[in-house]
């Protein structure tokens, strides 16, 4: 059984920060690429960041420059720093395993975002 537990969502105001983290088993960190997506309600899942091969990483265009994805091997975890949050930023925030590049894999519950005033 996979299981990733992601933490860190809530409420934050526009131009805000936030971290998201993304907690799993050794085997599961070792074994999959790890990243992030989000959704809104009536779209469909999109990717934020995520590790690839290699240890490199990709974003969204949206979130260059604003989001900041790292890993922490001695915790089996990883993070999304997440600043100047925008209105848009709002989402379901999802962490996801998978063996880069193919499709699918395992998602955690998902952790809500909401920026707003």
């Amino acid at each position: 059984q996979v299981q990733l537990v992601e933490s860190g969502g809530g409420l934050v105001q526009p131009g805000g920060s936030l971290r998201l983290s993304c907690a799993t088993s050794g085997s599961i960190f070792r074994t999959y690429n790890l990243g992030w997506y989000r959704q809104t309600p009536g779209n469909q899942r999109e990717l934020v960041a995520r590790f690839i091969n290699s240890g490199s990483t990709v974003y969204a265009d949206s979130v260059k420059g604003r989001f900041t994805i790292s890993r922490d091997s001695a915790k089996n975890t990883i993070y999304l720093q997440m600043t100047g949050l925008k209105l848009e930023d709002t989402a379901v925030y999802y962490c996801n395993a998978r063996v880069w590049p193919s499709q699918g894999g395992y998602w955690g519950p998902g952790t809500q975002v909401t920026v707003s005033s």
